[in-house]
Order: C-alpha cells, then sequence, then structure tokens
C-alpha cells in the first residue's frame, strides 16, 4: 500500500484564530488537490506556538500585567473539542476523504479544569471524526506557565485511510515510555510536531523514533517572525522584528531513518512523500521493539490510558 503525504509549513495568523483557520483550510485543500492522503502542520498552530515563552525575558515576572494580557488573548483564540473551529476541520477531512493531524491550543470550558489551556493534538479521520485527542503529557520548561498536564488517553494509534496514524508532540519523543506506549499501537506513520524541528535535537529525536518504531515520521514545524508577538512583551536585545523565531526544519523520515523529503528552514513551504507502507514490515525483520526485541519475560510495561477529570 502507498500514500501521500504532506506537511504544511506555514505562519499562522498569530493568536487570530479565525483568520489562522481560514488560513489552514486553504492550505490543505492545496495540499489535497495535490493528491496527499494525510496532511499535517506545526506544533500548536492554531493559534500560534507560545514562543513569547523563550524571546521575551519579562514574560515570566510574578504578577505581570502584560504577561497577563498575552495570556488572555491566547485562551481567547485558542480552540474547544468539539468546537466550532474543528468542526470545520472535520468537514473538509470527510469531503476530501482525507486525515488531518491537527496541533492545537486547547481550551477546556467545563469544570473541571475550567479555563485550562492544553497542548493537544487531534488526529481527524476521512470520515470527518475526531479518531484520537491527545494532550501532551509534560509542558517543557517554560511551557508549564500556560499548559496544564496532559494524560496518556491520547496514546494511541488509529487506522485511516492513509494508514495507522499516532503522534507525539516536540520533547515528549525524549520520553522512553511515551514512546514505548506509541510503538505499541502499531503505528505506520508517526505525527511529531515541534515549533522548529531544529537542525541537531529535534532532527536526531524525529529520525532515532522512526528507526525504533519502524515507522514513517512527519516532523513538522512553523514559521513565526518576530513581529508576529504580541507587542505588549519586549523581545531580546539580540531579535530584531524580521528575525525568524520559529524556522520550520519540516521533514519526512523512513522507517530505516533516512530522509525522505530534506529539511527545509526558513521558508514556508509545503513538503510532499509517497510512502510505501510495506517498509514498515520489511524493516520490523532486525528490530521489534513490541515483538522479538522486547522481553516481556524481562520488563513489564502498562499505560493508563485514562482520561484525567
Amino acid at each position: 500500500m502507498t500514500t501521500k503525504v504532506a506537511i504544511i509549513q506555514a505562519r499562522p495568523a498569530y493568536y487570530d484564530l479565525a483568520a489562522s483557520v481560514d488560513k489552514a483550510l486553504a492550505l490543505i485543500k492545496e495540499a489535497a488537490d495535490s493528491g496527499a492522503r494525510l496532511v499535517t502542520l506545526g506544533e500548536t498552530w492554531l493559534p500560534g506556538y507560545p514562543v513569547w515563552l523563550d524571546v521575551c525575558p519579562n514574560m515570566g515576572l510574578w504578577d505581570h500585567a502584560p504577561t497577563k494580557e498575552v495570556y488572555y488573548r491566547l485562551h481567547q483564540n485558542s480552540v474547544t473539542v468539539p468546537g466550532a473551529e474543528v468542526a470545520q476541520f472535520c468537514e473538509l477531512a470527510r469531503q476530501r476523504e482525507i486525515v488531518i493531524v491537527l496541533s492545537v491550543n486547547e481550551r477546556v470550558d467545563k469544570a473541571p479544569g475550567h479555563g485550562t489551556l492544553y497542548n493537544a493534538l487531534l488526529t481527524i479521520n476521512e470520515r470527518g471524526e475526531v479518531a484520537n485527542h491527545h494532550r501532551k503529557l509534560m509542558p517543557t520548561y517554560t511551557e508549564r506557565i500556560v499548559w496544564g498536564h496532559g494524560d496518556g488517553a491520547g496514546l494511541n494509534a488509529v487506522d485511516t485511510v492513509a494508514g495507522r496514524v499516532g503522534g507525539l508532540i516536540c520533547w515528549e519523543h525524549w520520553m522512553p515510555l511515551a514512546r514505548q506506549a506509541m510503538h505499541d499501537t502499531g503505528e505506520q506513520i508517526h505525527i511529531a510536531v515541534y515549533p522548529t524541528v531544529n537542525d541537531h535535537r529535534h532532527q536526531t529525536a524525529s529520525r532515532h523514533y522512526a528507526f525504533e518504531g519502524r515507522c514513517f515520521v512527519l516532523a513538522a514545524g512553523s514559521i513565526v517572525r518576530a513581529s508576529d508577538l504580541p507587542t505588549e512583551l519586549a523581545l531580546r536585545s539580540d531579535i530584531k522584528p524580521d528575525d525568524l523565531v520559529q524556522r520550520g526544519g519540516s521533514a519526512i523520515i523512513a522507517p530505516d531513518g533516512r530522509y525522505m523529503a530534506e529539511p527545509v528552514f526558513d521558508k514556508e513551504a509545503m513538503l510532499y512523500a509517497e510512502l510505501d507502507l510495506t517498509e514498515t514490515v520489511k524493516e520490523l525483520m532486525s528490530l521489534d521493539v513490541t515483538g522479538h526485541y522486547s522481553r516481556p519475560d524481562v520488563f513489564g510495561f502498562e499505560v493508563r490510558r485514562d482520561r484525567r477529570s
């Protein structure tokens, strides 16, 4: 079985949810018109990754009014699941019979957790259903200022028209047990979303994941300029408005770790690849971390896949 996939590496309309939705829908249609059966974008593309956590030194001051204002804007422009914005992507997936893997800032409006934001990854299948809903297990470093802790409910892969699809978010690719949990689900295509798939850590983690899991990896990053960021927060002195604070770096990787689409940095781009899913079986001959390399007589492993309330 072969399937064509696409990564959209683009600038969101930063913290403008409606405009970002419109742009994403248009770009997904373009990818579908080019024959892609699965399409993805970078980390929390809706409505934009909070990269100001990394480049605005005063954002972490206690009771800092500008940071509260920025958080409020992020909160108001985040999506609910289910919700009106997600429904638009579900309808597009159903109409085009494609799979959309969408990374979002998710807002929880109902108690418990009233008002909490999560870094979420949604897998929407060709029937227009949210087939999997994963929340980032551990927000990284300063991300804990804006996002709550996720849970194991979304550590799943799902069968789709494009193949069996799963995904993890950024530094989850350095969590050995999260990787093993996903390998155990039998992924053929793994979505790895990042702010930037930088040219050392994230590229290495993505290629390692492909080799370890014997699966294809779509490593998706985004493009954001310093001028896109909220004006309430001052940038570091070494950053100019035209500088890129998210550089893309998206790439598509085969189960043996080779690049099928080389990393693209510093520009908006659409990456495509034709995946031969038989490779995911052929590579198991030498390494299968869920089978003949798993040694269940030595190791025990349990995953709690319930949604935290």
